[in-house]
């Protein structure tokens, strides 16, 4: 008896078979002989085929389901997708960045689509006296005393490198950049002849140059650091800090290999390296190897670069080493003029599933722990934070900054600005829309000119948001958020203010001799055991 499970190949032959005969006779319907006997052999070699059981079990029918299979992201996105479900962004908050990018209409009709008596949905409280601001250009000072001091946006591009993002999108993130007067952090794969003006004559946008454990563009032929090829770079007028890069929030903690395929002459050319020669990041430094030796490493690059901001950006893990680094900062007297705060729900590039999910403190354990740390060593005042992690609107940057944060930082909101559609193919080289792929034919899509403009509309009409935020909150600067601001819903009958819900130290809580009963457990736990001169703890 004829198993079912095979029924689509037999009748496929039998199909091809009788048309075949009757195309011989008739001399028409060769189109049927086509589609049956290609339909066949589709279903012989399933059938002989050892790699897919289901294949075997089910010639032919079996090929829908890896098709359907392959574009599923698609159909549930376009189809079954709810405009809230941030997985991990939500079409709202997609829709939200285009419309801003294009200068669209952004306001949303009949009510909010967030449940507000779900726990953890939080607002700003507004004023019965609300303030007018007259700009909505905010800025802060970094690296204040400094030689070259910094004025910066508290909205900018975060670090993405040349390789992971095409040659045309770090063009038009930086010409973005440029328009809107904030900057673009180059990410660790350094300063790429894309990071550059075309015309000598343009000065170009505002870099942050991210040095990573690779040492790409101020590297040795052995991958230790360079003093001299760093130097060259970062005196560069379009340099404006330097940022130390010891971890990211996709993937702390683990290093990076991108193949010597993948290795083209540009992207050797930026980095210092071979091409057509494996690349490899590092997990760790080798140009430091305690919370001492960092804080020299800050103060050499600061030194030569000519007194520019330098500081570092890290994703928190073990809380002893960063305790190790402020108290390394009370002993040498080395301060950074900024540290980068990147949660582990940020990441742009691919990273292993285990490292996405489940390694490093999401950001508002991250930023609160750093924010804590320094004010609790009487250091807060010298040292300004910035954040990144799934920040999109404005309020998600009001959130962050009342959190703890002095400026917010966005990879994936620009990279939405350039017209990425989500798709989740940054890693295979496929871009639909031409900004994570390095395929010439794939990057020509994305027109430098116009996605330069949405780069800097992005910004702007999301800063012109931020700015009525502040005014409904009766503030005039951003820099006045606080805790006490923030509500969050505890339970379907409970809010509080997050004020009460998050712990904060107050200066010198940490200092030898103070360090009273109420500090945080990580803070009573970890502080004795950390060490100036060790990442390693005590116990």
């Amino acid at each position: 008896m004829l198993n079912a499970r095979y029924l689509t190949l037999v009748l496929s032959g039998f199909v091809f078979l009788l048309s075949f005969s009757l195309a011989l006779i008739l001399d028409r319907g060769w189109w049927l002989v086509l589609a049956s006997g290609a339909l066949t052999i589709v279903g012989i070699s399933d059938l002989r085929q050892t790699k897919r059981s289901i294949l075997r079990n089910y010639p032919i029918l079996a090929n829908f389901r890896f098709f359907f299979e392959y574009i599923r992201p698609e159909i549930r996105q376009y189809f079954l997708e709810e405009d809230t479900a941030a997985n991990p962004f939500s079409r709202n908050q997609r829709s939200i960045v285009y419309q801003r990018a294009k200068q669209e209409l952004d306001k949303r009709p009949f009510g909010t689509q967030l449940d507000v008596y779900e726990s953890g949905y939080e607002w700003i409280n507004h004023s019965i006296s609300p303030s007018t601001v007259h700009t909505h250009d905010f800025r802060i000072t970094i690296g204040e005393g400094r030689a070259q001091p910094y004025s910066a946006s508290v909205f900018n591009i975060s670090a993405m490198s040349f390789g992971a993002l095409s040659a045309n999108a770090i063009r038009a993130l930086n010409q973005g950049a440029q328009k809107g007067g904030f900057m673009h952090d180059t990410g660790e794969g350094s300063i790429s002849r894309y990071h550059r003006p075309e015309d000598s004559k343009d000065a170009g946008g505002d870099l942050v140059w991210e040095i990573g454990s690779g040492y790409f563009g101020c590297r040795n032929a052995d991958g230790s650091f360079s003093e001299e090829r760093f130097t060259a770079s970062a005196t560069l007028p379009q340099v404006k800090m330097i940022e130390v890069k010891l971890s990211q929030g996709a993937k702390p903690g683990h290093g990076g290999l991108l193949p010597g395929a993948k290795v083209t002459f540009e992207i050797a050319e930026a980095r210092g390296v071979e091409p057509g020669v494996d690349c490899v990041s590092p997990s760790g430094h080798s140009a430091f190897s305690s919370p001492e030796g960092l804080l020299q490493f800050v103060d050499k690059l600061r030194t030569l670069s000519g007194g520019k901001p330098t500081g570092f950006k890290l994703a928190i893990g073990h809380p002893w080493e960063f305790f190790g680094i402020a108290k390394a900062m009370l002993k040498t007297g080395i301060t950074p003029d900024f540290i980068v705060v990147d949660g582990s729900e940020g990441g742009t590039g691919a990273a292993p599933v285990e490292f996405t999910d489940h390694v490093g403190a999401p950001l508002q354990e991250a930023l609160l722990l750093v924010h804590n740390t320094l004010v609790g060593v009487n250091l807060r005042d010298k040292v300004k934070i910035g954040a990144s992690g799934k920040i999109i609107t404005a309020f998600d940057i009001a959130r962050t900054l009342a959190l703890g944060a002095d400026w917010c930082n966005s990879a994936r909101g620009f990279m939405f600005a350039l017209g990425c559609i989500q798709s989740q193919s940054c890693h295979t080289g496929k871009c639909p829309t031409g900004v994570a792929t390095q395929d010439p034919s794939r990057q020509r899509a994305l027109f430098i000119p116009d996605k330069a403009e949405r780069v800097a509309h992005f910004h702007q009409n999301t800063l012109k948001a931020l700015q009525e935020l502040i005014e409904a909150a009766g503030l005039h600067h951003p820099s006045e958020l606080k805790p006490r601001h923030l509500v969050r819903r505890v339970s379907p009958n409970q809010v509080k203010l997050v004020s009460s819900l998050l712990p904060y130290l107050e200066p010198g809580d940490l200092l030898d001799g103070k360090q009273p009963a109420y500090l945080p457990e990580v803070f009573a736990t970890y502080w004795p055991v950390a060490q100036a001169d060790s990442f390693h703890c005590l116990q």
